[in-house]
């Protein structure tokens, strides 16, 4: 920490050598774009749902009930598959339970767009319940 910024300069190749950049890229989340596409989008569903739930207050209706329909089975959906990637390990039982995952999606958002369409729908139900 006493030496001179000239000194530390000299030393840092022998601290920290830089990866050489005609090397191999690393492997993994850090330079999949992918990864980095599904996070942002993880974060645009999370603030979408931020915004529909005072719209579902405000102004309920069919199209409220889908959008929340289809975010809500999305927002889940990409939540568990974060549960199994953590603590579900081996080949099989991963691809087990990301096929018991989409079945679980798929007829979470079936089940959710038939109440919208076949009985109140999600807001109203929400007020329904609030009024008990």
């Amino acid at each position: 920490l006493l030496r001179s910024p000239a000194a530390l300069a000299a030393a840092a190749p022998r601290i920290a050598p830089a990866r050489d950049s005609s090397g191999p890229a690393r492997q993994g989340h850090g330079s999949s774009k992918a990864a980095s596409l599904h996070w942002t989008g993880e974060r645009a569903v999370s603030v979408f749902l931020l915004g529909l739930l005072p719209a579902a207050y405000l102004c309920p209706g069919p199209a409220v009930d889908y959008s929340l329909a289809a975010a809500l089975t999305l927002h889940g959906h990409w939540g568990l598959g974060q549960v199994i990637t953590d603590y579900v390990h081996g080949e099989t039982p991963s691809k087990v339970a990301n096929a018991g995952l989409y079945a679980l999606s798929a007829a979470t958002f079936a089940g959710l767009c038939y109440f919208n369409h076949h009985d109140v729908g999600i807001c109203r139900a929400v007020a329904m319940l609030w009024s008990l």
